[in-house]
Order: structure tokens, then C-alpha cells, then sequence
């Protein structure tokens, strides 16, 4: 579908059809890793535990991954929207062959590196076993799944977000199914959690790579691709993407600790809280997929009026959605803390979150949006700093002098303030960026 096609359809039929597959799609992603650790908890604590020591390393191979996804979606619409359709298909391939590489590079690194990481993370000396035999499968998982989703991600900027959706879903639920056959019914344990996991994203695989070359969206030839060129340009989306992405886990960590002050009920207050909020802002997730590779088509047009009008569709319906998901919050935070948890401590805490926070998700919503949107613009920089003032300039800040001030309650007001503050900053540095563009890429007349 090319830009023409796009606005005769409409703007916001186009980004509605693009969205709603990638909301089952998020959802099923968020899903698949809580049924690995319910069924894993079945085995006892010490592979639960195992399972829990790859999470510093998944956040990093996740990160590459996604950051490799959003160059792709980006560089390829963007391509594709100024015409140049062949183009697209080497891109598409260039960034297959390079990306499967650096992604099996660094599992190879972890893989050696084993003994140092688990050193450094304190690993108990009578875990390590369990966690050496599990790691070769658990890594085998996560290259697989990063390289499908790089396949998932070459569909989704030739505009195809449906299949990407459908795929998802389907290969969470094989792992659903498969997860209880390996572990418990082939008597694999812990192991047979990763090999579940392989089996799946390895249906997923044989279903999206032969597609590409079916539909004619990628080519291996190369011969007249500038490679250095398109190599370069592929780290510079790709480098910052993925540092962007590491850094929710870094504030995550240091918010955390900070929450850790107050003890353990408030500790099991915010990890509800945060669950909570994760599903509060799954649309806006399944927005950040739909929205680049449309944008993408626009800005290699350099059509911004359209872009300008795309995106602020997309703000509108976050600001008026998060506000509808913050009434539902509030009308039920009393009756979902007595079901979440039995102790009243832990409860009135998780009353006094769903009463402040989720008001805060339209701000959390838009600033999520804008490096989303200067990713697919060709501004990672400004997408990383972003994620940067964010996290380091908005929501710490305020968290640690809510904290500061009046405790723990007072420090969920905080949160609310730095969300809140972090989307008006996140605007005006996307219309900074945007009159940028529009000024460097005039549209043409």
C-alpha cells in the first residue's frame, strides 16, 4: 500500500486496521514469558531461581532485537515510501544477514562468557549446574525468537501487520501447549521450557521466512546496494534504538531500590503496580509497532502534513483511552486489591497507586509514542535522548523527592508528576525534530 493508497483509505482506518492485529500480538508476547515461570514454579524454587538469573541477559539480547526491529521498520518504509522499491528488498536482506549475525555473535558471547556472568550476577554455587544445562537451550531460544522477530518486523514496514499479529499469537500459543508436554509429560524439566520455546519460534520461523521471498519483499542480491553505506546507516537507527530500550530496565531497577526503603509491603505494592500498568499501556504498545512503518511511508515521501495529521491522531486516542483505562482504575482499584492480594497493608498501597498513577499513563502514553515516532522520523538520537530525560530528568527526580518528602504514598504522587511532566517534554522535542525535517526534506512542490 503506498501513500496514495493510504489517505484514500484514510488515515485512520489505515493506522485502526494496522493496530488492533498487534494488540493481540503484544498481548500474546506479554504472555507467553508469565506461562514459562507459572509452569516453571511447579518444578520448586531453585529452577524458578535459574529461570530468574537469565533476565539481565534477556534484557540485553531484547534490546538488540527490538532495536534491529525498529531500524528495519524504519529504513524500509521509509524506502519504500520514496519509491524505491528494489531498494527495499536488498535493505530488507542486508539487514536479515547482518542482523541474524550480531544477534548470534552475542549469544555466542554469553554463551563463553557464562561462567564470568554468573560469577558477577552471585549465583549460589549449587545453581550453577542448573543453569549451565539450561543456557544453551534458553540462548538457542532467544536467537531464534530475535530472528523471527526480525522477520516479523520486514512484514510489518511492507504494511502487513496482520500476518505479524497473527503469528505471535500463534506461536505464544504453541508454546502454551508445548511448555507442560516438554517439561513435565518428556520428563525435561527445566530444559524442556527453552525447548518449547525453540519448537515454537521454529514453527514461527518456517512460516514467516518463506513468505518473504513468496511475496517477493526480500532479495539477497546485492550487487547494486551501496553495503557500507546501508551498514552504517542501520547502526546509527539501531545503536541508539537499543540503548533506549535498556533504559526502562535501568530506571526500573533504581526505582526499585528506592521503593525498598519503605519495606516489604511496599515492594509488593509497586511490582503489582507495575504489572498493572504494563496491561494499562498495552494499546499504546501495539501502537508503537502499527504507527513506524505508515510514518516511515509518509517521511520518505516527505509528505509531513500527513505525518503531523498521523500523529496526532495517534495522541488523541492515547490521551482519551488512557483517561478511560484511568476511571476504570479507579472503579475498581478497591475490589481488584482485595482480589490481587490478602494483606491489607499491601492493599491499601495498591489503592493509593491505582488512585494516582494511572492518570499519569496519558503522559507515560505519549512520551512512549514520541521515541517511537522519532525512531521511524530517522532520529534515534532524539528518540534515546528522550528515553533518556524521561526516566533520568522527569520520573526519578520526582520519584526520589516524592520520597523524600513524604513516603511512600507521597512517592506515588512523584511517579504521577515525572509521567505527566515526561510527555510534555517528549512533545515539544518531536515537534522540534518534526520542523527540523520539514525545513532539512522540504515537501515537494
Amino acid at each position: 500500500m503506498n501513500t496514495q493508497q493510504i489517505k484514500e483509505n484514510g488515515l485512520g482506518k489505515t493506522l485502526y486496521q494496522m493496530t488492533w492485529p498487534m494488540l493481540f500480538g503484544v498481548l500474546a508476547l506479554m504472555s507467553y514469558q508469565l506461562v514459562d515461570a507459572a509452569w516453571i514454579a511447579i518444578l520448586g524454587v531453585d529452577p524458578l531461581a535459574a529461570l530468574g538469573f537469565t533476565l539481565p541477559v534477556q534484557q540485553i539480547i531484547i534490546g538488540l532485537q527490538i532495536g534491529l526491529g525498529i531500524a528495519t521498520t524504519a529504513i524500509i518504509s521509509r524506502t519504500l515510501g520514496a519509491g524505491h522499491q528494489q531498494q527495499a528488498k536488498q535493505q530488507g536482506g542486508l539487514i536479515l544477514v547482518i542482523g541474524s549475525g550480531l544477534l548470534a555473535l552475542l549469544s555466542l558471547i554469553v554463551w563463553f562468557a557464562r561462567h564470568l556472568i554468573l560469577d558477577f550476577l552471585g549465583v549460589d554455587l549449587s545453581l550453577k549446574p542448573l543453569i549451565e544445562s539450561f543456557w544453551l537451550p534458553w540462548l538457542l531460544s532467544a536467537w531464534l525468537g530475535a530472528v523471527v522477530y526480525l522477520g516479523y518486523s520486514q512484514h510489518r514496514a511492507n504494511g502487513d501487520a496482520r500476518f505479524t499479529g497473527l503469528m505471535m499469537v500463534l506461536v505464544s500459543s504453541l508454546n502454551l501447549i508445548l511448555d507442560p508436554l516438554f517439561i513435565f509429560t518428556f520428563g525435561w524439566g527445566l530444559n524442556g521450557a527453552a525447548w518449547a520455546t525453540v519448537a515454537a519460534f521454529a514453527v514461527g520461523g518456517i512460516f514467516t521466512f518463506p513468505r518473504l521471498w513468496k511475496k517477493n519483499l526480500i532479495s539477497l542480491n546485492f550487487t547494486q546496494l551501496n553495503r557500507l553505506t546501508e551498514i552504517r546507516g542501520l547502526f546509527a537507527m539501531a545503536g541508539p534504538a537499543a540503548l533506549s530500550q535498556l533504559m526502562p530496565a535501568i530506571a526500573a531497577l533504581l526505582a526499585t531500590g528506592l521503593v525498598a526503603n519503605f519495606g516489604i509491603a511496599a515492594v509488593a505494592a509497586w511490582g503489582l503496580g507495575a504489572r498493572l500498568e504494563l496491561f494499562s499501556i498495552v494499546i499504546v504498545l501495539a501502537l508503537t509497532m502499527s504507527l513506524p512503518p505508515l510514518l516511515g511511508r509518509f517521511a520518505g515521501a516527505k509528505d509531513w502534513a500527513s505525518v503531523e495529521m498521523l500523529i496526532r491522531l495517534a495522541v488523541g486516542f492515547t490521551l482519551v483511552w488512557q483517561l478511560a483505562v484511568a476511571l476504570i482504575w479507579l472503579a475498581l482499584s478497591q475490589p481488584l486489591t482485595q482480589q490481587l492480594t490478602s494483606n491489607p497493608k499491601v492493599s491499601m498501597l495498591v489503592m493509593d497507586y491505582l488512585l494516582k498513577l494511572p492518570i499519569s499513563y496519558t503522559g507515560l502514553g505519549v512520551c512512549i509514542l514520541m521515541v517511537s515516532v522519532s525512531n521511524a522520523l530517522g532520529m534515534p538520537v532524539r528518540a534515546l535522548i528522550i528515553s533518556i530525560l524521561r526516566l533520568f530528568a522527569c520520573y526519578l527526580p520526582f520519584l526520589w523527592a516524592g520520597a523524600y518528602l513524604g513516603g511512600i504514598n507521597s512517592l506515588f504522587t512523584g511517579a504521577l508528576v515525572g509521567n505527566l511532566l515526561a510527555g510534555l517534554v517528549a512533545w515539544q522535542m518531536y515537534q522540534q525534530g518534526l520542523r527540523y525535517l520539514r525545513l532539512k526534506h522540504p515537501t515537494p512542490s
